[in-house]
């Protein structure tokens, strides 16, 4: 019921920004492809930093 108080770790934004790069990379590859490249490369750095963080907490 309080989740709303509840915040937000690292990971967790970290997943919400590659979330929104691979949408924009998506919506760019119908009109420009090498934006949308760009977007795929900085949410592939993204993930990366993702899974190593993910590691550290295991």
């Amino acid at each position: 019921m309080f989740g709303f108080f509840k915040r937000k770790t690292e990971i967790e934004k970290l997943e919400e920004k590659y979330k929104l790069l691979i949408e924009q990379a998506y919506k760019l590859s119908h009109t420009d492809r090498e934006a949308s490249s760009l977007k795929t490369v900085e949410a592939e750095a993204l993930l990366a930093k993702i899974e190593q963080l993910s590691q550290k907490r295991n």
